[in-house]
């Protein structure tokens, strides 16, 4: 599989996000700030997995030779990807 650029590119703007976070720390800032970049960065980074299982998907069924039961599981093994992110 093919990671775009777009994809790194949510994951440099992830990692700016946690030096964010690591500055707010060393500054002391508010607990309900750092709190809320947290569950942010979070948010992010399950829109990425999202992101990179679903192209990972279409990867694998474009080049399958539309064996159904082999599609079904291709299927079934991105869900569980995704459920186990969470």
């Amino acid at each position: 599989m093919e990671y775009t650029d777009k994809m790194q590119h949510r994951i440099k703007r992830i990692e700016g996000q946690l030096r964010g976070i690591l500055r707010m720390m060393e500054n002391n800032e508010e607990c309900k700030d750092v709190t809320t970049q947290l569950s942010a960065t979070r948010s992010a980074i399950d829109r990425v997995i999202g992101v990179v299982v679903s192209a990972n998907l279409i990867d694998c069924m474009e080049r399958s030779e539309d064996d159904s039961a082999a599609n079904q599981d291709l299927v079934e093994e991105a869900v569980k990807l995704l459920v186990k992110s969470r």
